[in-house]
């Protein structure tokens, strides 16, 4: 089991969802064409001259609303210094700009923090933190985040080991259509048994019922 979740956990930290996103604009000037997400549409637009590879241009699209508390423009911004594009590469640059964006309840951003704290790129390496990061993006619905919160309740990082917790995590991203959550959930529940996976159910239908707060 731990072998088998050592390598779905290193598969999702380097993943990209292959389904839409609202409001994450894919290659192809904005329409759900293919499977790489580029950056958050701003103002309801996505960015042509980031779509062209024109960074230099997008970055200053998207700087003047950064600095003016744009959320979606705060995560491009980050997204930008993560990757190294237009600006020199910064993993904690990028991660003071999603925190911005985070505190304004940006999920994605809360997310991307999440696995930052969890790898050390960036800042130290601090489970706790990326729990909070994680716990705070999938109360918003957000399924990459489940999947990774139910591996960190897994393997009992960040928090007390917690099968139970695990599972029920990827039931709820199961139930959003991620892939990684269905193949978690499938696996955990050949080893659980049926009337433990059951029990588990209930309490994601229950969680899902409450818009995936205090489970």
């Amino acid at each position: 089991m731990c072998s088998i979740l050592s390598v779905l956990a290193f598969t999702i930290a380097g993943a990209e969802s292959a389904e839409p996103i609202e409001g994450l604009c894919l290659t192809g000037s904005g329409f759900w064409k293919d499977t790489d997400h580029t950056h958050f549409a701003v103002l309801g637009r996505c960015s042509d001259a980031y779509e062209s590879g024109n960074y230099k241009l997008a970055l200053e699209e998207w700087l003047t609303l950064a600095e003016q508390g744009n959320a979606p423009a705060q995560f491009n911004v980050g997204q930008m210094y993560r990757r190294g594009q237009g600006v020199p590469q910064s993993n904690a640059t990028a991660i003071e700009w999603w925190k911005l964006s985070a505190n304004q309840g940006n999920s994605h951003a809360q997310n991307n923090l999440g696995s930052m704290y969890q790898y050390g790129r960036g800042v130290p390496r601090n489970y706790e933190a990326a729990v909070k990061w994680y716990m705070l993006a999938s109360e918003q619905g957000n399924a990459s985040a489940q999947v990774k919160l139910g591996l960190m309740y897994a393997n009992g990082r960040g928090v007390a080991q917690d099968n139970d917790s695990a599972l029920m995590w990827w039931y709820i991203s199961a139930h959003l259509d991620n892939k990684y959550g269905r193949e978690l959930r499938d696996t955990f529940i050949l080893r659980m048994g049926d009337a433990q996976s059951q029990k588990v159910r209930s309490l994601a239908v229950a969680c899902v019922e409450k818009n995936y707060k205090g489970c």
